[in-house]
């Protein structure tokens, strides 16, 4: 049977692992090149679109 403190300690670990990765992928996703900045649309010599 597991123990007190090897759950406790299994746990800790785990929610740290966790915590760990989710700050890494965040960090990854925003530094992602597939973020671009939206383009304006564009208008054509003056006219405007509507």
């Amino acid at each position: 049977m597991i123990t007190d403190n090897q759950l406790y300690s299994l746990a800790i670990f785990l929610g740290s692992a966790s915590m760990l990765l989710i700050v890494l992928y965040h960090f990854l996703e925003v530094n992602s090149e597939d973020h671009v900045a939206a383009e304006k649309p564009k208008v054509a010599a003056g006219k405007v679109k509507a």
